[in-house]
């Protein structure tokens, strides 16, 4: 298995956060062979971007809670929040605290803000300067309805943008629809849970 961290994140280097260019470093770097793609929350609009880039290599495609809102640019619930999102990206996003105080209701995630915040919430804190909103990505869900790979798309059931984000994803490619409750935002840490699903769906699809 394969846990490649975005620019900004982890031991990958420091980068603006753009869909794009992570995208072409997964088709690049990930799909030089046949795998299977997971990708979680922006991770997940750069998965499907990738998919479409390198289809022949793409096994099964695993989306969780992508916050693509231009895919049902129209749906006044989805738009006020992917408003809020960019309302936030815009701001001075200086001290970790406050960045994670206002991002995290934002995103669905149940978690405290740990004090100190540790280095590597710091780093994901920087890593939002300048970031491309996920409401700017254009997916080519056409591309991926056509590729005839098996796709997955999990929610977490919490916030109604995400439901209606993946249910457009889900009746435009195909793929199959399902809800993990739990964790909000972060489906995989409902554990077994999660990871049943995925097991279940890789073994009898890809």
């Amino acid at each position: 298995m394969l846990a490649p961290d975005r620019l900004g994140h982890g031991k990958s280097p420091d980068g603006v956060q753009d869909f794009e260019v992570d995208s072409e470093l997964i088709a690049e770097q990930v799909l030089d062979e046949p795998a299977h793609l997971v990708g979680l929350s922006y991770g997940a609009i750069v998965a499907m971007l990738a998919a479409a880039r390198r289809p022949e290599m793409v096994r099964t495609l695993t989306v969780v809670e992508p916050p693509a809102a231009g895919v049902v640019r129209g749906d006044e619930v989805v738009d006020t929040w992917d408003a809020e999102l960019r309302r936030f990206l815009d701001g001075p996003l200086e001290d970790p605290r406050e960045v994670f105080k206002a991002f995290f209701p934002l995103a669905g995630v149940p978690l405290p803000i740990p004090d100190p915040v540790p280095e590597t919430l710091r780093r994901g804190a920087r890593a939002l300067v300048g970031m491309r909103p996920p409401g700017d990505a254009e997916l080519p869900l056409d591309v991926l309805a056509e590729a005839g790979f098996p796709m997955l798309a999990v929610t977490g059931g919490h916030r109604p943008e995400y439901g209606i984000i993946a249910d457009a994803i889900a009746d435009r490619t195909g793929a199959r629809r399902e809800i993990v409750r739990g964790m909000g935002h972060l489906v995989p840490d409902t554990g077994a849970l999660f990871n049943e699903l995925l097991e279940e769906f890789l073994n009898h699809r890809g």
